[in-house]
């Protein structure tokens, strides 16, 4: 069964710069994404597939090297959650997906390779090791990590957990 646990985050000066560049790196990639799929329905008709959003960024990295800032995995997850955005949305589940701005609430999550050291949670990429509160403890794998960053400046991570059960 899947579970899910938050803790708070205290990451160091240059910590907050590199999850800063990977959440602008992501936002960016949602707002592109999304008006390619906007402009692509109304010209053909036809939506957008995850796999060619995803198969878009080798090329976009090239065209924009500030790209590489971000984990490519947090990449590939914004295309996974936009395909899943618009399914819910034709499903009737949910409103047609908005742009992101890079003001409010903030996130990026990491599918894969995250771990605890201690009392830090060891983030792939540029960001590293980040000092985080843990109150409770937990059991399971680790399945995925959503770092978000709230308007007041405080850093969580939402830790979602297969206990096994």
């Amino acid at each position: 069964m899947y579970k899910a646990y938050k803790f708070r985050l205290k990451p160091n000066t240059e910590q907050e710069i590199a999850l800063a560049k990977s959440f602008g790196c992501c936002r960016w990639f949602w707002n592109y994404s999304l008006n390619l799929c906007q402009e692509t329905y109304k010209t053909t008709g036809k939506g957008l597939t995850r796999n060619y959003i995803q198969g878009l960024l080798p090329s976009l990295k090239k065209e924009y090297e500030w790209l590489t800032d971000a984990y490519s995995q947090c990449l590939q997850v914004v295309a996974l959650n936009l395909s899943q955005a618009y399914q819910n949305f034709f499903e009737k589940r949910a409103r047609l997906p908005k742009f992101k701005s890079k003001h409010g609430k903030q996130s990026i999550s990491y599918p894969a390779n995250v771990k605890f050291e201690g009392d830090y949670l060891k983030l792939p990429g540029k960001v590293g090791l980040v000092y985080c509160v843990r109150h409770r403890e937990f059991a399971g794998t680790i399945k995925t990590v959503t770092i978000s960053k709230n308007p007041d400046g405080k850093y969580y991570a939402s830790i979602l957990v297969d206990d096994g059960l």
